[in-house]
């Protein structure tokens, strides 16, 4: 499998320098200081924004900067007087939070402000969203991936049980929290200023003009891990009728599970993809295919999501567990010491030590036709890449020391010897932090109901308005598990 712009990818794109980024701790603070080196231009593009979180603690605020990010951007501009930011939210999000004050506030100091333009984007289909979680500075700095800034986002990599760091701005505590970014310059950063431009625009925002001439743009804390390498740009968008639909990251979904050769290991908030589904299947029914190893929370956050999210999952699980004789697909959530559940909302998908991929899609159907999605992708079948395969894969080896608090070396040398399923089960067998295997629940007839109508999770805006009996979780698959 190679990639190919214009299918699977958007565009291939250098980058100068890369890194993934675990945890909005570690997000927030770097995020903090790029924007610091901002000169020209700031666009902060998510599903969901909140102006009253902290992004680093008070007793870390060593620069003068405010720590409350609502402050902070009005602080930026105040200080440097060619610095302009654009505020890009989903405007169904947007709506739910107008209801705190402090975000009502806020936003209406920044619309007052010559430098600051907020637009709520809704362009998008009835019931999609807009997904993407996206940061450009100066269209030479830019972070892409799973994190919004908004709140019940901040932990840390401990994910300890009771942190006081984790916190709503109110005080009330939330719970353990996981998920993932990528922090890129270079030409790549530049594409998705590009990008964000052209969500700007399609919102009704003016036409902007890309930034020249900014160089500097790397935060001096933020480790690199990958210099000189191209990466792959994949989106999601539904079909309107001043836009062309784009399905790059399903059909790279695809390419890169029928790509694996000995390991596929995934994190995700949702599993209840059908394609997914499907090509998970064919590489079960293979006699030396892939071990799956796909870790997701205990439970969809919200009722209804988990009615119909998780319900779909068990759907899935079980057809799929039928096809596994040789048992090689395993789905694991993770605990925190005392045994909460941690939940996932990571997006990342790594083939073997071929390719790592993060973003804001999820293995869900609404990720691949409905809503906006943006996914960022380093592949080492690409020449400039080859030799980073032992990164990746210590990035790999890194998030699974991580949910079984174990040192990234012992975890990387019983995955070497026992392979990913049984390195696992072995190194999982301790009180504490750890991964348990997922238990497919009793479903009753109300859930059996959502999940096979889709009731959440439709493939695309035409679905919404078709007739319930015409929809359904496995109406593409019948023969691939046995159900007539």
């Amino acid at each position: 499998m190679s990639l190919t712009p214009g299918v699977d990818c958007w565009r291939i794109e250098r980058a100068g320098k890369a890194s993934v980024i675990i945890d909005a701790d570690n997000y927030f603070r770097h995020a903090r200081a790029a924007m610091m080196k901002a000169k020209r231009r700031i666009m902060l593009i998510g599903w969901d924004f909140d102006a009253a979180i902290g992004l680093i603690r008070e007793d870390e605020a060593e620069d003068g900067a405010p720590v409350v990010i609502g402050d902070f951007i009005t602080w930026l501009v105040d200080r440097t007087p060619d610095l302009e930011i654009f505020l890009l939210r989903w405007d169904v999000g947007a709506m739910k939070s107008m209801v705190r004050p402090t975000n009502l506030f806020t936003t209406l100091k920044w619309m007052a402000h010559p430098r600051v333009t907020v637009k709520l984007d809704s362009h998008h289909p009835p019931a999609a969203s807009h997904h993407q979680k996206i940061v450009v500075i100066d269209d030479c700095f830019a972070f892409c991936g799973g994190i919004d800034m908004t709140g019940d986002r901040w932990d840390t990599r401990h994910h300890r049980d009771e942190d006081p760091g984790r916190h709503h701005p109110d005080g009330t505590p939330y719970g353990p929290w996981h998920d993932a970014t990528t922090a890129l310059a270079g030409p790549v950063a530049a594409a998705l200023g590009e990008h964000a431009r052209m969500r700007w625009q399609g919102a009704g925002g003016d036409v902007l003009e890309p930034v020249e001439g900014v160089a500097d743009c790397w935060p001096e804390s933020l480790p690199v891990m990958f210099e000189h390498v191209d990466v792959a740009i994949a989106r999601t968008a539904p079909p309107m009728e001043d836009q062309e639909e784009l399905t790059e990251i399903e059909r790279l979904y695809l390419n890169q599970i029928a790509a694996a050769k000995r390991h596929i290991y995934a994190e995700s908030q949702y599993f209840a993809s059908r394609r997914i589904a499907e090509a998970i299947a064919k590489r079960l029914d293979e006699p030396d295919g892939p071990e799956i190893v796909i870790v997701n929370p205990l439970a969809a956050d919200g009722w209804l999501e988990q009615q119909a999210m998780d319900t779909a999952r068990a759907r899935l699980f079980e057809a799929l567990k039928a096809r596994d004789p040789r048992g090689r697909l395993r789905i694991y959530h993770p605990y925190t010491q005392r045994g909460t559940a941690i939940y996932v909302h990571a997006k990342i998908l790594i083939v073997d030590d071929r390719l790592i991929r993060v973003g804001s899609s999820n293995m869900n159907n609404r990720s691949m036709r409905l809503d906006t999605e943006c996914d960022v992708c380093i592949d080492t079948a690409l020449p400039a890449n080859d030799g980073r395969q032992g990164k990746i894969l210590r990035i790999r080896n890194d998030l699974i020391a991580e949910h079984l608090d174990l040192p990234v070396e012992r975890v990387a040398a019983v995955l070497a010897e026992r392979g990913l399923v049984a390195g696992i089960e072995e190194l999982r067998q301790k009180p504490g932090r750890t991964l348990r295997p997922y238990q497919t629940p009793d479903l009753n007839a109300v859930q059996e109901w959502l999940a096979d109508h889709e009731v959440l999770d439709p493939e695309g805006p035409d679905e919404m308005f078709e007739p319930v009996s015409e929809r359904g979780l496995f109406r593409r698959m019948k023969g691939w598990f046995g159900r007539t």
